[in-house]
């Protein structure tokens, strides 16, 4: 048996699964992908693992495959048997978690899919400007969404979750931090918490050394 090991990029959606091992303080190896947009062979050395040439990609120890990051949040949850970042079976934030996480891995996160290589879904060259904006336009709108409904201090109110992580590391990303502080002060404020946690120093250091 090997341990488990993270395939990914600093700073992309593999922050998502590592900074919840730096949390739960789980020994990893981090398999350092490369640019898949860029770098074809980035793409083959993921492709062995994951067909689908997707980060997260995280290898068990009995070598099984696991991908999509809400599905390893909960795997991990009852991996470690600990419900700090899961709310557990019959706690009153269960079903407002597991909305909002499935809500940000199947609304949000895609526009990033479609957004960042237009090519893939738009043939023409010149329709990919136009596709872009519209993409970035809508997924402000998700957040807008995602805004009115979260809590405080947390994204549940005053309990910490993975929620609150997701927040920390998806405000990195376009439309970027100086939109959410104009625009999402209550996520905006929900991830500078998140970034206070001293568990996760170094992981925000790795992955967003800028901030």
């Amino acid at each position: 048996m090997t341990g488990f090991v993270l395939f990914g990029t600093t700073g992309w959606g593999s922050a998502l699964v590592e900074a919840q091992f730096d949390y739960y303080g789980l020994d990893y190896r981090f398999e350092t992908v490369g640019d898949l947009f860029k770098d074809p062979e980035a793409r083959a050395k993921l492709e062995n693992v994951n067909p689908l040439k997707q980060i997260p990609t995280l290898v068990l120890p009995n070598g099984q495959v696991m991908t999509e990051s809400a599905a390893i949040t909960l795997w991990l949850a009852q991996y470690t048997g600990r419900d700090d970042l899961v709310p557990g079976n019959g706690a009153p934030e269960q079903a407002a978690f597991l909305r909002w996480l499935i809500y940000l891995v199947a609304n949000v996160y895609p526009t990033y899919t479609y957004a960042d290589d237009p090519s893939r879904f738009v043939s023409v060259e010149a329709a990919q400007a136009p596709f872009k904006a519209a993409i970035n336009a809508y997924r402000e709108r998700l957040w807008r969404i995602v805004e009115d409904v979260a809590g405080d201090p947390w994204f549940l109110g005053t309990r910490f979750s993975a929620l609150d992580l997701y927040v920390g590391v998806m405000t990195h990303w376009t439309p970027r931090q100086s939109w959410f502080a104009a625009n999402a002060q209550t996520l905006d404020a929900i991830a500078s918490q998140a970034k206070a946690l001293e568990a996760l120093q170094h992981f925000w250091e790795r992955n967003f050394p800028e901030t």
